[in-house]
């Protein structure tokens, strides 16, 4: 993540503020409510907001936080913007009250904004205020009050110029008025029988529901209960007059032993529309505690050694077999344990131990398995069946069989195997290039720095397949502007042409904002993909060549192919599911709806079968948790609109839908420029629980980013081809994991945690990030990690990043307010950087991991286990930012264990003198700044084929190798 991120912003709004943000009195404060009347109030403050696009992290959020110091702006050049407020229901409005921050720091400006406002039982707005050019000035408080009548329940801005910026800014966006008559539904009690369950009743939940609201509700809703976080019963309610209550009631099953906190919900399915949407939950504050039933509870707890295997070692497998029940165990216990390849299903091998002897409650065994050699790099699938024991009733046996997954070698392991160009069979002129690393060269943005060119009749590239495939990706470089295909030959016989379009490639000029005008200046992100379904599986050991025939007309250059065998996921439960009636956003709106307002618990989840979806916008995920499923990321696929360009396409969930699961499918988008804050396909804020499996990303601009989001799960996905981050998390994000994930040619960090706080000032910690591989990032790092605590990643590999570090640990807050590292540790480990490092800022060059102490405190950083091979410049470089010609922050309370550095040689380009060192404590990093400032210990250092192992000439740094 780069500081150009947020420049464009600052200066589109006219300031980069010298000082701190103005003080300013509260949007509800005496003075504003005397200008729109005393019993008027901000209907808007902190409701759901959206815009049709934002720049940078200048969200929509900002426009009714209540501080006129944080603002919404829409991307620029965006014209016509919209920012919509929705009041959850009608209100009768007299006023809407639009702010810009009040600092003299902002100029005058003027406006033209349409408003419009959307009746409650209506599908579509109406304007009611006609476009009128509008003067903000902070002269006069920069307050704009455009009095309205109307009852609405959505208020819209629609911005069509600004002499300010190229979007529509708002700080503060106010609807003054008073709510409607409406029915409020909301819950008085909530109980269960029987009163001290255990283990094996079925418990039954109740509650009281009641109307307080001003008009009678004439629907049935749904009633639904919690146990903690997870839904385990749904009922109705019928229709209530005003002040009238109904108790309903429904069987919430049998729960293991513990204590918990149930919770009613009223109307989750939004169908009732109410005047205060948020009293509709009622948690017993005493807890219902399951006591335990008197049985055995035996479970197995598999342990390989080494868990971190490579390819070709020896691992040994042990059980640990605890008995966690209440009642000793009967004698005898087999324990069996299958390994598989995860993404083929290929039998490994079968390991069987036995235990004999009783076990009381809480006793554990160890029990020897045997043991397995890995012969290859992969993800396996560890399968332990445990025997029933007849001390165990039915109940305490459905733990009895268990999987985990065992990972050898670093990096993600994918469902597909990548055959270099390079190391191919050529034919016909076919010719290799590189190795280079030059930023805008065919050999330079290839992966392993060399690819291969077909420039004449009969040029071809072969491949022998290892195993089956139905499918081929390609990546390619043609020349700008000329889309072509390529003939794709299977064991000597014309099987199909691939297209290869370079619409998404080829940006050009500045480093930090380039465009799609060649005379911008030089090249750089070159390359893209292409995919293609074979029609029929290839065998293990054909062979598949790509060959340029009289057809194909242009020149090509293949940096690779990925091959693998995709096989469509059915319906997971056809009764529980709703299946789209067609392919159109609308189609796949509408079975998410049928989802949401099912009042009977009947419907889980949407089934997408396999098919292309044209989407327009963003989908919305909203009032219950919900398992979205495809047919696998090669066949269910949603695409933008490819006679346009940059649409904002993917889904918005809302906090109501914590829990829900996204897996199986994939988005194709048509971003060939970066447009910050939008392009994001996972746009998550203020969410938890979710889990996004198997999506495959492509043409956007960022495929995951989370902001305040907490436990969420982003595992065995694609990141390709983007504009901005694979992976990114956010403002007191926590307790996330993001596994087995591989990014292709992002252009910013593939996988990063930024621990800003601009939008929630929260602590970001527990995070963890493993098994990831990041690939030829055009632009910033292949892992970064900026401020926070108590976050890991682990087994990673990083690979030819064009113009970054392939790892970045620092401390810059990029313009906003940003966590400090510690006290708790960041760790690193089981990394491989192969090929890293780059130039950008001008004559700033990156290692393949840089440590820079920059705005906040750098402290409590743990690295270990890191191979760095081949750096373009230099393996680590330690950096210090300096301000007013004074450091920041030292680099403190930093230490590696085990590093090897190999193969940092002169670059021979204009940035030599800053090339060819192992470590580097740069002393002069950019002009007016200063040399690195700090310490950082290692133990265990391996150096070798340096051009210089260490260079340190600085006073101000210190290197302590044990």
């Amino acid at each position: 993540m780069l500081l150009s991120r947020l420049l464009p912003a600052l200066t589109a709004a006219g300031l980069l503020l010298a000082s701190g943000p103005a003080v300013v009195p509260s949007f509800n404060s005496p003075s504003f409510n005397s200008a729109v009347g005393a019993d008027a109030t901000n209907l808007a403050l902190g409701k759901p907001i959206t815009a049709s696009s934002v720049i940078g992290n200048f969200a929509a959020t900002n426009a009714d936080d209540g501080d006129p110091t944080t603002y919404w702006e829409a991307a620029g050049n965006s014209f016509p913007n919209t920012l919509t407020v929705s009041l959850g229901s009608n209100a009768d409005v007299t006023s809407i009250v639009l702010r810009l921050n009040p600092s003299t720091d902002w100029g005058a400006r003027t406006q033209t904004i349409e408003v419009l406002g959307r009746d409650q039982d209506s599908g579509s707005f109406a304007s009611l205020v006609a476009a009128t050019p509008y003067v903000f000035d902070p002269a006069t408080g920069n307050t704009v009050t455009i009095p309205v009548t109307a009852r609405v329940a959505d208020v819209q801005l629609r911005i069509t110029s600004n002499t300010g910026s190229g979007g529509g800014q708002i700080a503060e966006f106010g609807v003054f008025g008073t709510p409607s008559p409406n029915p409020d539904l909301t819950i008085t009690d909530a109980a269960w029988t029987p009163g001290a369950p255990t283990e094996t009743d079925d418990v039954h939940a109740s509650a009281t529901v009641r109307n307080v609201g001003q008009l009678a509700t004439s629907a049935t809703t749904n009633v639904t209960f919690y146990l903690g976080d997870t839904k385990v019963g749904t009922t109705q309610v019928g229709p209530l007059a005003i002040d009238a209550s109904a108790t309903v009631a429904a069987d919430i099953g049998r729960h293991d032993a513990g204590s918990y906190r149930l919770t009613a919900k009223v109307d989750e399915a939004n169908r009732i529309i109410e005047k205060d949407e948020t009293n509709n939950a009622f948690t017993d504050p005493t807890p219902l505690v399951v006591a335990p039933v008197a049985s055995a509870d035996l479970v197995a707890t598999v342990s390989p050694t080494p868990d971190e295997p490579a390819a070709g070692d020896t691992v040994n497998f042990v059980a640990t077999l605890k008995n966690q029940g209440t009642r000793a165990s009967a004698v005898a216990h087999t324990i069996k344990t299958t390994i598989t390849d995860a993404n083929t299903g290929r039998f490994q091998t079968v390991l069987i131990g036995v235990h004999i002897g009783t076990l009381a409650p809480g006793a554990s065994a160890t029990v020897q398995l045997g043991k397995w050699w890995a012969a290859a790099d992969g993800r396996y699938t560890v399968k332990t069946e445990l025997s029933n024991d007849a001390n165990e009733v039915a109940i305490k046996r459905a733990n009895n069989v268990s999987s985990q997954d065992l990972y050898v070698g670093r990096g993600a392991a994918m469902p597909y195997r990548t055959y270099e160009a390079e190391n191919g069979v050529l034919r016909g002129g076919a010719a290799i290039v590189g190795p280079s690393r030059t930023i805008g060269d065919l050999a330079g943005e290839a992966s392993g720095r060399e690819a291969v060119t077909l420039n004449q009749t009969g040029a071809s590239v072969e491949f022998t397949t290892h195993e089956p495939t139905n499918t081929l990706v390609t990546r390619f470089s043609v020349p700008d502007g000329n889309p072509s295909t390529l003939d794709v030959y299977v064991n000597g016989r014309f099987l199909k042409p691939i297209t290869l379009n370079p619409k998404y490639a080829w940006l050009y000029g500045p480093e930090a904002s380039p465009s799609n005008e060649p005379t911008a200046g030089p090249p750089r992100h070159i390359y893209d993909e292409a995919n293609l379904l074979l029609g029929a599986t290839v065998p293990a050991g054909s062979r598949i060549r790509l060959q340029k025939d009289a057809a194909n007309t242009g020149t090509f250059t293949i940096d690779f192919v990925s091959l693998e065998q995709a096989t469509p996921i059915a319906n997971p439960d056809p009764a529980h599911y709703v299946t789209p009636a067609g392919f159109t956003q609308q189609d796949v709106q509408a079975a998410l709806d049928k989802v949401r307002t099912d009042i009977t618990g009947a419907y889980t989840g949407v089934y997408l079968p396999a098919g292309d979806y044209q989407t327009t916008d963003k989908l919305t995920v909203t009032g219950t948790a919900v398992k979205i499923v495809g047919a696998g990321p090669w066949f269910t696929r949603f695409i933008a609109p490819q006679d346009r360009t940059n649409v904002d396409v993917g889904f918005r969930i809302d906090g109501s839908a914590n829990g829900s699961t996204f897996a199986g499918l994939s988005f194709f988008g048509d971003y060939d420029t970066r447009l910050d804050g939008q392009g994001r396909v996972f746009d998550l804020a203020n969410v938890s629980n979710l889990t996004i499996d198997n999506v495959w990303v492509e043409h956007s601009v960022v495929m995951v980013w989370g902001t305040n989001v907490h436990n969420v799960t982003v595992s065995n996905s694609r990141a390709r081809d983007l504009m901005a981050d694979g992976v990114n998390m956010t403002n007191g994000s926590t307790g996330n994991h993001v596994v087995n994930d591989e990014a292709r040619s992002t252009g910013d960090d593939s996988f990063a945690l930024w621990a800003a706080t601009d939008l929630h000032n929260g602590d970001q910690r527990d995070n963890l990030f493993e098994h990831l591989t990041a690939l030829t990032p055009w632009r910033a790092a292949g892992v970064a990690v900026y401020g926070g605590q108590a976050n890991a990643f682990q087994d990673v590999k990083v690979a030819d990043t064009l113009a970054g570090s392939g790892v970045t640990i620092s401390s810059l807050n990029f313009g906003v307010t940003l966590r400090d590292f510690g006290p708790d540790t960041t760790s690193l480990h089981n990394f491989e950087i192969v090929r890293a490092g780059g130039h950008f800022w001008g004559a700033q060059t990156f290692p393949a991991i840089w440590v820079f102490s920059a705005t906040n405190a750098f402290r409590a950083i743990h690295v270990s286990d890191v191979d760095i091979v081949d750096p373009t410049y230099s393996g680590i470089m330690f950096q210090t930012d300096y301000i007013n010609g004074q450091p920041a922050f030292p680099i403190t309370d930093t230490e590696f264990d085990h590093v090897s550095i190999s193969g940092a040689q002169l670059s021979g380009d204009a940035f030599q003198a800053k090339s060819g060192f192992g470590l580097w404590a740069n002393e002069l990093p950019e002009p007016g700044q200063g040399p690195a400032v700090g310490s950082a210990t290692f133990h265990d250092l391996r150096l070798c084929d340096n051009h210089q192992d260490v260079k340190n000439t600085t006073s101000t740094f210190t290197i302590t190798v044990k």
